[in-house]
């Protein structure tokens, strides 16, 4: 797809995985405020469901989420012009846990018509008509909304690989594939999550991805954080989760070891395979421990050279790491490891390898060539990563099976 797309005054119901009110990042909900600008925008939290309720009643969001369902709250909430938020005012029964398909489906059903039947009755408050459904990888809870909502148009937005997960592979690995088959749209931000789409559904792009990147663009502010102030450089760093399932321990583990003159600094919550691992007792590995996402571009500040050593599996084979773009937009050189998407999305603007002794040689040459027009290049590529560009491809999709089903009927 190419050339410029403006889909405007239409009526868009999202759905996904993410509620409003999470406390992290999402994608879903930046696509949210792109659609709202030319077009109306019912964002759907995820229901509360039977087992959550049990073991987590004293959470604010459970509390919120009780009190709408018992009617001393509104279920649906003004965000902002065009922009609303829906709760969810009915309660959705816990049953992933059932083995067999056609139980778990009747059952899987019985949850889709109550999620349903709340939407529907939000839309025609709203007004809404002739709606646009955005599944944000939900493959189960909304399996069954495009039947029940009859949208003028489903999508099914592929951008995370959720089945390496137990919970969602027990029957996700059966409902997705379906899923992406019925929907008219599927969109994707990774070409490898977008070939595997085409395997069930022709109507399948990759659309990039978009980043808020304004926070780490053109900042003349920032300071060295005391907490890494004093650590000795070249800094090596990475932010963001540190997760064993996504991340390289054995690989830092060689480059900490390879280079002790080095401060490798890592930024982020630690897994318990993290928190387990031998490389705290290492004394050029710097723990820094969370922080919060404005601090970031603080401690990305203070880093000589950027990692991103992610471990090669079936999770992140085909995922989008939005940090790049967050690395590339401070003008930082960038180390990443080499899948599909960093070589045909990146490969230009980063040193990519896979071994421990390529990364170290990566590293020393990232050192040896940085330079400021090397920076301003990163700069630039990143700032073309918008949210804008990102819908633009977005409404491409769109507008191009409308017009295939208008052709066709």
């Amino acid at each position: 797809m190419s050339g410029n797309a403006l889909i405007q005054n239409r009526d868009i119901v999202i759905v996904g995985l993410q509620p409003w009110d999470t406390a992290i990042g999402s994608n879903c909900k930046d696509i949210a405020l792109e659609f709202s600008k030319h077009n109306r925008v019912l964002y759907v939290n995820y229901p509360l469901d039977r087992k959550t309720l049990l073991q987590k009643s004293a959470d604010k969001g459970v509390q919120k989420r009780m009190n709408v369902m018992s009617g001393h709250e509104q279920s649906i909430v003004f965000l902002k012009d065009n922009l609303w938020n829906l709760y969810i005012d009915e309660i959705v029964e816990s049953v992933n846990w059932i083995p067999i398909a056609p139980i778990f489906d009747h059952f899987n059903k019985i949850n889709n018509k109550r999620i349903a039947a709340s939407i529907q009755n939000a839309i025609k408050e709203l007004g809404f008509r002739n709606i646009i459904l955005f599944d944000d990888n939900d493959m189960i809870r909304s399996f069954y909304l495009k039947e029940l909502l009859e949208p003028v148009t489903s999508i099914y937005y592929y951008r995370d690989y959720i089945l390496g997960v137990d919970y969602w592979k027990r029957h996700g690995t059966r409902l997705e594939r379906q899923l992406i088959a019925k929907s008219d749209l599927c969109i994707t931000n990774s070409v490898y999550f977008a070939d595997h789409c085409l395997k069930y559904n022709p109507n399948s792009y990759y659309a990039g991805q978009g980043c808020d990147l304004e926070m780490f663009s053109d900042r003349t502010d920032l300071m060295i954080p005391n907490d890494v102030a004093d650590i000795p450089g070249p800094v090596i760093g990475y932010v963001g989760a540190l997760q064993s399932l996504r991340l390289n321990l054995d690989l830092l583990a060689y480059i900490a070891n390879a280079r002790p003159e080095w401060s490798i600094v890592l930024v982020g919550p630690e897994d318990n395979e993290f928190l387990a691992s031998d490389l705290h007792q290492r004394k050029n590995v710097y723990f820094i421990g969370p922080k919060e996402p404005e601090e970031l571009p603080y401690y990305i500040h203070a880093f000589d050279v950027c990692l991103n050593p992610q471990v090669i599996n079936e999770v992140t084979m085909g995922n989008y790491p939005r940090k790049i773009d967050e690395y590339l937009a401070m003008g930082k050189p960038v180390v990443a490891t080499t899948t599909r998407l960093m070589t045909e999305v990146f490969s230009q603007y980063t040193y990519l390898g896979t071994q421990g002794e390529e990364y170290v040689a990566l590293i020393e040459q990232a050192l040896r060539e940085d330079s400021p027009e090397k920076q301003e290049a990163r700069k630039k590529y990143a700032s073309t990563h918008t949210w804008e560009n990102h819908v633009a491809e977005i409404y491409k999709g769109i507008l191009k099976v409308e017009n295939e089903k208008k052709y066709r009927y």
